[in-house]
């Protein structure tokens, strides 16, 4: 099947649901059982082959995709230095949720790292017309954004205060 990205994929549909894969995601947290399983028939399931590209570091993305099995690399390209990995994600991760708040292209390119990877994708357009249907899970969700962008944001924050620091002793 083709996923709205025009790449292979296919729906999760209600057929074959596994909701416990969403009960260890962080971002689901605080939802109900019928609130995951709406989110469940929005996922596409997508694999990846070891070090082939979920996205590119400045694609424009439509979906966030969370870690089914497998591990995904997290990097970006240093100018003069080469890819840096900035972050492994293992199964319950999730990636590239700021495509579903943004229209910037992508800070970082996502790439699968060891094993057979498997994600699921929630497609931007499918999530944001659920958030539009149901106002209580959406706030809920959005609570849960904030609080990781801004962890993410403190994490960089600390990674340039030890980089200057490193460049002052030099």
């Amino acid at each position: 099947m083709i996923c709205p990205d025009g790449r292979e994929g296919s729906n999760m549909g209600a057929s074959n649901k596994n909701p416990d894969l969403l009960k260890k995601v962080y971002l689901f947290n605080d939802l109900t059982q019928p609130e995951l399983e709406k989110i469940l028939a929005l996922a596409y399931e997508k694999a990846y082959e070891k070090e082939s590209a979920v996205f590119q570091e400045g694609e424009i993305g439509d979906a966030f995709y969370i870690v089914d099995q497998g591990q995904v690399r997290i990097s970006t390209m240093v100018p003069g230095v080469g890819e840096e990995a900035l972050k492994i994600l293992r199964p319950g991760d999730y990636f590239g949720e700021m495509a579903l708040i943004d229209d910037f292209p992508r800070s970082a390119a996502a790439i699968a790292h060891e094993g057979e990877v498997k994600l699921l994708a929630i497609y931007k357009r499918d999530f944001k017309k659920l958030m539009a249907e149901d106002k209580e899970m959406a706030y809920k969700l959005m609570a849960v954004f904030i609080k990781t962008l801004s962890t993410r944001l403190r994490d960089t924050n600390d990674k340039l205060k030890n980089i200057f620091a490193i460049a002052k002793s030099f």
